[in-house]
């Protein structure tokens, strides 16, 4: 019985993916579900990115935590619009919670949706929200082990960034061992070296996400060669 109830919950999770997805394409938008633990750099990824991205592109975010609006105030002085998402207990976002934030989104003049997922390693991997892409987090402060740990959100990933690289050489942090149980479990996922603070990696980043919706998004896009 307990094995029913959960199906029946993923289906119904990923029929409302499904949908938002419809929406996602229909606006023209490009929707990227980030993934990781708590601390890996996410928000200030965030921050960075939609300064970026203007004045060409306009972003809207989704951002989900137990509690508080804190990381959701630092993004409101870039983005078109942002919706916060306290779960209270739960460790990951539903699809439904992400339809009913859309609903308060002025996604019409948006480009691009971020969707600043509840910093968890496990729980988000298997909820469809109706994104594009997926891109998971990995800092150098977590350690090297976290790939190996908690692969499910690995193998699910279209992108993977390394964070916080700056403190590479200062912290004890094997990155060929990272990058070989990367490999592992995806052989064709893209790894991009990110410091936030430091810029590094910052114009590769943002020229993949670019490309991404252009080819995701195609005639619907309205894309902006650099």
């Amino acid at each position: 019985m307990k094995v029913t109830v959960a199906k029946r919950i993923l289906k119904d999770n990923d029929m409302i993916a499904d949908k938002n997805r419809e929406i996602f394409r229909d606006a023209g938008l490009l929707a990227v579900n980030f993934i990781s633990s708590p601390g890996s750099g996410k928000t200030t990824l965030l921050e960075k990115t939609i300064a970026e991205l203007l004045p060409e592109q306009k972003t809207t975010v989704v951002v989900g935590d137990l509690q508080t609006t804190r990381d959701a105030d630092r993004l409101v002085p870039n983005a078109l619009d942002v919706a916060q998402i306290n779960t209270g207990m739960s460790c990951h976002l539903y699809a439904n919670q992400v339809a009913d934030s859309l609903l308060g989104l002025n996604i019409s003049e948006a480009d691009y949706v971020f969707i600043e997922n509840v910093g968890n390693m496990v729980c988000p991997g298997e909820f469809d929200l109706g994104e594009n892409v997926k891109v998971v987090l990995l800092s150098i402060p977590e350690g090297d082990d976290k790939v190996a740990k908690y692969p499910t959100i690995f193998r699910a990933a279209d992108l993977v960034l390394l964070t916080k690289v700056d403190l590479l050489g200062i912290l004890d942090f094997d990155l060929e061992r990272v990058t070989n149980d990367i490999k592992k479990l995806n052989s064709n996922l893209e790894i991009l070296h990110i410091s936030s603070v430091k810029g590094q990696g910052m114009n590769e980043w943002v020229s993949w996400l670019k490309a991404k919706r252009q080819q995701n998004v195609g005639a619907k896009a309205k894309f902006i060669t650099e």
